[in-house]
């Protein structure tokens, strides 16, 4: 299993992936994102593949803490294909975005989960995220 940036050559696959997740996220969509995570120096998209096929992917973003030293680190994005769910591949995702956040000074990071979603939920207190603080959200569209 390779590990590495995704590229905007990716951008069909990772929609496919956000498809099975329930997001309908267009092709056209996931590449324009693409261009400018790849622009940018606070955030990144890992891709998983073995054989150059993509298996999983994994969004990170970071931003400064105001109330102290550092930032933090955010997972937006974390999808494995239903193929190969419970082999790893997420598992290995994770680990790419912590190293990813602790080289960019991260003094934590973090996930959102949505309730729907419980075995995401094991799966991320099994990488060593914890359950904590409570989100309000406010939508404008």
């Amino acid at each position: 299993m390779i590990i590495r940036s995704a590229k905007l050559s990716d951008s069909e696959r990772v929609s496919e992936l956000m498809l099975e997740l329930g997001y309908d996220a267009s092709e056209s969509l996931i590449k324009d994102k693409l261009i400018e995570i790849l622009k940018s120096d606070i955030d990144e998209v890992y891709v998983s593949e073995i054989d150059s096929v993509v298996l999983g992917f994994i969004s990170c973003h970071l931003t400064q803490l105001f109330h102290k030293k550092g930032r933090a680190g955010r997972i937006t994005s974390l999808v494995v294909s239903n193929t190969v769910r419970g082999l790893g591949v997420g598992k290995k995702l994770v680990e790419k975005a912590d190293e990813y956040f602790q080289i960019n000074d991260c003094s934590k990071a973090e996930v959102t989960s949505g309730d729907h979603r419980p075995e995401a939920h094991q799966f991320y207190e099994a990488q060593g995220y914890k359950l904590d603080e409570r989100r309000f959200i406010k939508y404008y569209n």
